[in-house]
């Protein structure tokens, strides 16, 4: 049976296949701060996150987690007839707190009826073994999907957006995550300022090398009130244009392994925040030109393993 006809591994198919039918994100907010927001490293967060660390389309924070469940449903309500839904804690840095208020808010999630997984983001350097071992209990229950904000390997591009850790943070976290049995989602942005192909093509390279089971291809969007955007009008650096963009998209899905999970191929950031690129603000135009060439150029592997899939 085939349920889609995208020419990649993508995330709709595979959690059709893994739960048999169609499964939406709800996104919750754990009240969690950041490291790089509360002093410990920087108290500006990232140069291009926004006050919302990420969490832009999450639910309020001062709603209980079953509460915030029933509102993000609404949401989404018009869009499926199913009741399956993962919980996703995206806003800022979600292991970053006590384990005890971990395990009270995330039990709060996973115990719902219709919640069929977590999803977690956080970072790197936030995954302290208790954390783990957390992860590995709530795992037991329901599927848990860790998702690590690494973006570039490219250690003077990791200082310039301010991510406060270092590649070997990284890659001991994800070795005890695959040890531990979570599955890892790897978010890696593209376009950022003095990077080339060849840098982004290192990090995707490297991301699958680390045995990450799904990778967030992310276009880097320029948001008012962070200081990216004052770099940006201030003529530091410029944005990619929608062809070059979808070039390197595709350039990098050739060299991915063909059953690495593609949970992102561009973005959204929110409109009323965005400076640039404004071409990203057509999310379908976009899905459309990367299948159209991928079509046409058939020249990814994980075409093939998709269509012997279905």
């Amino acid at each position: 049976m085939k349920w889609n006809d995208k020419f990649y591994h993508s995330l709709d198919f595979y959690l059709k296949e893994r739960f048999g039918r169609k499964i939406y994100k709800l996104s919750l907010n754990g009240g969690m701060s950041c490291p790089n927001r509360d002093g410990k490293l920087d108290t500006r967060g990232c140069i291009f996150c926004s006050a919302g660390g990420s969490g832009d389309f999450a639910t309020s924070a001062r709603l209980s987690i079953g509460k915030q469940i029933e509102a993000a449903k609404s949401l989404v309500a018009s869009k499926t007839k199913e009741d399956a839904y993962i919980a996703y804690f995206q806003a800022y840095t979600n292991t970053y707190a006590p384990v005890e208020y971990l395990e009270n808010i995330f039990m709060q999630a996973i115990s719902h009826k219709d919640i069929v997984a977590l999803s977690i983001a956080t970072r790197p350097d936030c995954l302290a073994d208790e954390v783990i071992e957390l992860l590995v209990k709530l795992n037991k229950i329901k599927p848990v999907f860790i998702e690590l904000g690494l973006q570039t390997i490219n250690e003077e591009s990791a200082r310039y957006i301010r991510r406060g850790y270092s590649l070997n943070i990284y890659d001991d976290a994800i070795k005890r995550l695959n040890m531990a049995g979570i599955e890892v989602i790897v978010h890696m942005i593209i376009g950022l300022p003095n990077e080339d192909i060849n840098d982004m093509l290192a990090t995707a390279k490297h991301i699958a090398k680390s045995k990450a089971k799904g990778i967030k291809l992310q276009l880097l969007h320029i948001l008012e009130n962070t200081d990216l955007a004052n770099d940006y009008r201030n003529n530091k650096f410029s944005t990619l244009s929608f062809e070059e963009y979808i070039d390197i998209i595709i350039t990098i899905l050739e060299i991915l392994p063909p059953d690495m999970v593609i949970h992102r191929l561009t973005g959204d950031g929110p409109k009323d925040l965005l400076i640039a690129p404004l071409w990203s603000k057509d999310k379908k135009r976009v899905l459309n030109e990367i299948n159209k060439q991928l079509k046409a150029r058939n020249t990814y592997q994980g075409a093939k393993y998709h269509l012997e899939r279905n």
